[in-house]
């Protein structure tokens, strides 16, 4: 056999290898956090709009404990669409975007989904399911300096429940969206 033959079959179980990896651990993080009186949450949204500002999808999770502020959350992000306009996630072009973390936990934030003159502002309060943040944003090239800084809203609950569809994520000057979410119960 040539070394390229046999490469190819140590790749395939090294991908296999992380990819399990990958799976087991944020499968077991919800369950780790809450072994701690802390909630876990993870969560997958594909597509979050609703101004005329642009897109993002993010990808994550982590765990707080909204009795002492505690917090540790992050995942991935891109930008969907180009972000123009006075809003946190400025100048983010399509494409970009590498990775997000929390810089803090907030007990509440005000949020509209789309910005229409109509539409009515609501509040989102981290609690029982629910999970408000104060989160950095990251492009490749910036290192581990933050490209933007902006709130995100993450429930297994409808927050707006006067807009059509399910809308349980939202980043701050972006919308909402939906997304594939878990939280665990704290112990």
């Amino acid at each position: 056999m040539s070394r390229s033959t046999t490469s190819k079959p140590r790749w395939a179980l090294l991908a296999l290898a992380a990819a399990t990896a990958t799976t087991t651990l944020a499968l077991a993080a919800p369950a780790l956090a809450a072994s701690n009186g802390q909630t876990g949450f993870g969560f997958n949204a594909g597509e979050i709009s609703g101004f005329p500002a642009g897109a993002v999808s993010l990808t994550g999770g982590g765990a707080f404990n909204p009795g002492t502020g505690f917090v540790h959350s992050g995942g991935g992000f891109r930008c969907t669409e180009d972000v123009a306009g006075l809003v946190p996630l400025n100048g983010c072009l399509a494409g970009q975007g590498v990775r997000w973390d929390t810089e803090a936990l907030l007990a509440s934030t005000g949020f509209k989904c789309t910005g229409a003159a109509g539409e009515a502002r609501k509040t989102a309060t981290t609690g029982h399911g629910t999970v408000v943040l104060q989160s950095d944003f990251y492009r490749a090239g910036d290192g581990i300096d933050e490209s933007f800084h902006a709130q995100l809203i993450v429930s297994q609950h409808d927050i707006a429940p006067d807009i059509p569809g399910v809308q349980n994520v939202w980043v701050q000057g972006i919308g909402c969206g939906s997304a594939i979410v878990h939280f665990s119960s704290p112990s």
